[in-house]
C-alpha cells in the first residue's frame, strides 16, 4: 500500500497557500484535528518531519519544501485529468488555457481570441500571466495548454510553432532627438531613463540584443506593468521603452509617440505558439495555431522591419 497519496499532497499545498493548519483544514472541508491526524501519520510511517512547529505556525523542513514542490507539479495534472474526463462524460469539447510569457503579445492574443471563440463554441478559453514555476514548467505541469512567447526553450516533449514575425523597435516621444531618425544606436540611451515591463533584464532584447553586447546601460530602469501607462510616460517625455513595431504603430493613433530601429539592422523577432507533443493532434489546439497564422494579415505592418525616414542618427539625447 503506498504511503503518499493525493490527499497528503492536498494538504502540504493548502497549508503553504493559506499559512496555517486551520486555515487548510477550513479550505479542504476537513477537521484540523482530522488533517493534524492525517499528516502525522505520514510522519511517522516515512520518519521524516514535513513540517517545523513553531506555536501555532508551520515551517516546511527540508523534506515538506520537497513535497510541496511535488504537490506544485502533480496536482495540477490530475486535476487536468479529471477535468478532461470530465468534460469527456458531459460530451464537451474541452477548455484551452493560454499562458503568456511575452507582456505586449496580450494585445496581439486579443486579435485572435475573439475569432476563435466564434468558431469553436464548445471550446473555453482562459488566459494566465503568472505560473508557480515558469512557463515551461507550466506546460509540463499541465497548468496551461498553450504558451505564447517570443523565446522558445525547446525541449523533448514540447513543439513550438512560430506564427507571427514582428520587429522590436524603440519608442520616443515628440520632442525626441531620435524621433524620425533612421535607427538608434545603444550610446544614444546612455542618458535615457528605460521604460520596460517588470521583467528581468537577461529576458529583456533591449539588453540582450542592443544594450549589453554594446557595454552600454541607460541612466535609469524604469519598470512599469502596463502597456498604457508606459506609452504615456513615453509621449510625455519621461523617458523611452522597446516595444513591438505593430503596437507601437497602434498606440500612435491615439498617443504622440514614435518608433526608431534599433541598430542598423533592426531587432527581428517572432511569436511562438508552444504546445504539448502529446497534444499536437487535438484539433482545437490546431485550430488556434492556424488562426494565429493568419493574423500576420490582420496586423501586416509586424510582418517586416519597416521602414523610418532616411535621417541620420541624431546626437546622444541629454
Amino acid at each position: 500500500m503506498p504511503l503518499l497519496e493525493r490527499n497528503h499532497l492536498a494538504i502540504v499545498r493548502a497549508v503553504a497557500d493559506h499559512g496555517s493548519l486551520t486555515a487548510a483544514a477550513e479550505h479542504l472541508h476537513l477537521t484540523q484535528s482530522a488533517l493534524s491526524h492525517t499528516m502525522r501519520k505520514l510522519e511517522d510511517q516515512l520518519g521524516v518531519a514535513v513540517w517545523h512547529r513553531e506555536g501555532r505556525s508551520l515551517r516546511p523542513t527540508q523534506a515538506g519544501e520537497y513535497l510541496l514542490a511535488v504537490a506544485g507539479r502533480l496536482l495540477p495534472q490530475l486535476e487536468y485529468a479529471e477535468e478532461r474526463l470530465h468534460q469527456f462524460a458531459r460530451g464537451e469539447r474541452g477548455s484551452l488555457r493560454i499562458g503568456m510569457e511575452c507582456h505586449p503579445c496580450y494585445q496581439w492574443l486579443l486579435k485572435i481570441v475573439s475569432p476563435y471563440l466564434a468558431a469553436w463554441p464548445a471550446v473555453d478559453v482562459d488566459v494566465k500571466q503568472k505560473f508557480q514555476f515558469g512557463g515551461i514548467g507550466a506546460l509540463f505541469g499541465h497548468e496551461i495548454d498553450m504558451l505564447v512567447t517570443p523565446d522558445p526553450l525547446f525541449k523533448p516533449g514540447l513543439h513550438f510553432e512560430p506564427v507571427f514575425d514582428y520587429e522590436q523597435v524603440l519608442v520616443v516621444g515628440p520632442r525626441h532627438a531620435l524621433r524620425g531618425a533612421a535607427y538608434a544606436r545603444p550610446e544614444h540611451l546612455t542618458d535615457e531613463t528605460l521604460i520596460t515591463y517588470p521583467v528581468d533584464t537577461d529576458r529583456l532584447d533591449i539588453y540582450t540584443q542592443f544594450l549589453t553586447p554594446a557595454g552600454i546601460a541607460p541612466r535609469r530602469h524604469k519598470p512599469i506593468e502596463t502597456t498604457d501607462i508606459m506609452l504615456q510616460m513615453v509621449a510625455s517625455g519621461r523617458g523611452v521603452a522597446a516595444l513591438p513595431r505593430w503596437l507601437v504603430e497602434e498606440y500612435a493613433n491615439r498617443l504622440d509617440i514614435a518608433p526608431v530601429r534599433l541598430g542598423l539592422k533592426g531587432i527581428a523577432k517572432q511569436i511562438f505558439l508552444g504546445i504539448r507533443e502529446a497534444d499536437v493532434d487535438i484539433d482545437y489546439l490546431r485550430a488556434f495555431v492556424a488562426l494565429a497564422r493568419e493574423s500576420r494579415d490582420v496586423t501586416a505592418s509586424a510582418s517586416s522591419l519597416g521602414a523610418n525616414a532616411a535621417k541620420p542618427p541624431g546626437r546622444p539625447h541629454k
